[in-house]
């Protein structure tokens, strides 16, 4: 997703940030500058100063954990491992500096200082790599898009039970290459929910006449995060007018949607005392789709995606409201809502009700319930040692419970490395699923 075209390969804003020289250059820049932080031939600088500052940087790293996974919880299942290790490399590069600064001139103050930013700034590169989250520096910007003008068309092509919608509409001349992005604001109209601005991907074939109505994608980012993750880290719009190239412009109209309302907020893509995600994004979200896009209608021609507890969400939502959702693509979700622990959920969401909690959660309702109807496919990365095990005991229920369901593993762990993979290799299958190829 992130190779050098040769017309960026002299834009150091596409130059790629997780692989390749860039990622090492900065390594070997960060810890040589920590090198030079550690070792002096001053006088005053000796092994109690480096003991000092060891120590102190041990002593800030566990503060920031237990201020992070027990105050913050940014991360419902922890901060990982290697988060924290490279948090620890750069506290301990600022409190080198910190021991080091009362014994430099001004001129050398300022070199250390710069030499404890590279230290942040490698420790910052090394938990981008891990995640994948920025591939590029461009994925950092704000993503281009376009005004949502499309009006609605007169003459329209639908599907049917027994064909395609590839097999009954044709491009015609004049159509154009790519589709368009936009960004929109979704109202939680009947559930209050105060959601974030979203995107709309609408492919070449929305601006053809007749205009075929196509099936909706809807997706959801992790936590921490933000629609704009799909579009930016996702690459989801190279990915669709990919797809739209090989397809005579078709491919799903895809909705990103907002279901925490905040970049750390969890409401657990349910109703309860948190806010009503679940009524957002089960009826204001269809609601503003088929008030405002023309598209098929119905269950099968509604599929809902994501990654992370996104991916929790969109097989809650497939269970939960079988009614709008046919099919649900659950990447590296988890076993079960979270909160960060059972316990924590269950008081905080739901009054200390177990059973309001069972009639909400996965496994409880796959347990009790059949869902021959239903689609769905789980994602992993294969070393992904935090979100696999639930996966697979998802994926078992899932059978168990009668959907029509698959299982894939992709190399890499808990990262965009998996999640991007993910959406483009099933993107053929929804585009199935929801009726648009054979």
């Amino acid at each position: 997703m992130t190779t050098l075209t040769l017309a960026s390969r002299w834009n150091p804003i596409d130059w790629p940030l997780t692989h390749g020289p860039v990622p090492y250059a900065v390594l070997a820049v960060g810890w040589a500058a920590l090198a030079l932080l550690a070792l002096s031939r001053h006088e005053r600088w000796r092994a109690p100063r480096m003991l000092g500052a060891l120590l102190a940087g041990a002593a800030l790293t566990a503060l920031v954990k237990v201020a992070v996974d027990s105050w913050w919880r940014p991360f419902p299942e922890g901060t990982p491992d290697f988060v924290m290790r490279w948090i620890a490399v750069a506290l301990f590069g600022i409190s080198l500096l910190c021991f080091r600064v009362s014994l430099l001139s001004n001129r050398r103050r300022l070199l250390a200082a710069g030499g404890a930013a590279l230290v942040v700034v490698m420790a910052a590169s090394q938990i981008n790599r891990g995640f994948d989250q920025y591939p590029t520096a461009r994925s950092m910007l704000a993503p281009r898009t376009d005004e949502l003008t499309e009006g609605r068309a007169t003459a329209v092509v639908r599907g049917a039970p027994d064909r395609p919608l590839a097999e009954l509409w044709h491009a015609s001349p004049g159509l154009p290459d790519k589709g368009t992005l936009s960004t929109v604001t979704i109202p939680g109209t009947k559930s209050g929910f105060s959601a974030r601005p979203g995107y709309v991907y609408l492919p070449p074939a929305y601006r053809a006449n007749p205009r075929p109505l196509l099936p909706v994608v809807v997706l959801l980012p992790g936590q921490p995060g933000a629609p704009e993750d799909w579009v930016n880290s996702g690459g989801i719009r190279d990915t669709l007018d990919a797809f739209a190239a090989e397809h005579q412009g078709l491919a799903p109209i895809v909705v990103v949607a907002d279901e925490t309302g905040g970049q750390f907020a969890n409401p657990l893509c349910v109703d309860s005392k948190i806010a009503k995600s679940q009524t957002y994004l089960a009826d204001d979200i269809p609601d503003w789709i088929h008030r405002n896009l023309q598209t098929a209608t119905g269950r099968g021609s509604l599929a809902i995606g994501g990654i992370s507890l996104g991916g929790t969400c969109s097989l809650q939502l497939a269970l939960n409201r079988p009614d709008v959702y046919g099919t649900f693509l659950d990447v590296s979700g988890q076993e079960e809502p979270t909160l960060g622990s059972h316990d924590e959920t269950v008081s905080k969401a739901f009054d200390g009700d177990e059973n309001a909690f069972a009639a909400v959660d996965p496994l409880h309702l796959m347990a009790r319930k059949r869902f021959p109807d239903t689609a769905g496919m789980f994602v992993v990365g294969a070393n992904d040692q935090w979100y696999r095990p639930g996966q697979e005991k998802v994926y078992a229920a899932a059978q168990a419970a009668g959907m029509k369901v698959g299982y894939q593993t992709i190399p890499g762990q808990h990262s965009w490395v998996v999640f991007r993979q993910a959406f483009e290799q099933n993107l053929p299958w929804l585009a199935q699923q929801t009726g648009l190829i054979r």
